[in-house]
């Protein structure tokens, strides 16, 4: 179960990389087809977006069985980690539906995403470290 733990840790990591390079080229896409012309009004999406919904939805998947399976692994500190990682997805997604009616709680939304990866980070070192062994007796 620590290596499930370990790898589970890791793809909310690499998940949140992901959202970071989907939300940038969902930028720089907005920006392209503004210039070309395009119109951006509540319709619009492009390839970015949605790469960005999709893998979110991903994401919480993971955090839930990474929140689930640190109860079985003997990771120290295990279930705080992922309790953590867990509440600030949930912060992430609360963020994500409140911006849309302010905006600048995008910036929020952008800060937290990169303490999910740090701690998620933290959780994945903390499981590649072997367990101690009791010498007691």
């Amino acid at each position: 179960m620590r290596a499930a733990y370990r790898v589970l840790a890791m793809l909310v990591t690499l998940g949140v990389v992901i959202q970071v390079a989907a939300i940038g080229l969902d930028g720089f896409m907005l920006n392209s087809d503004a210039r070309d012309g395009v119109t951006v009004d509540s319709s619009y999406s492009n390839l970015g977006q949605s790469i960005h919904a999709m893998n979110g939805n991903i994401l919480a998947v993971v955090v839930l069985a990474l929140l689930v399976v640190s109860f079985f692994a003997d990771v120290p500190g295990g279930r705080k980690l992922a309790g953590i990682v867990f509440g600030l997805v949930v912060l992430q997604i609360t963020l994500a539906v409140l911006a849309s009616g302010a905006p600048a709680l995008g910036i929020l939304h952008g800060i937290n995403g990169l303490a999910i990866a740090g701690v998620a980070s933290m959780a994945a070192k903390r499981a590649s470290t072997p367990p101690v062994l009791s010498t007691s007796g």
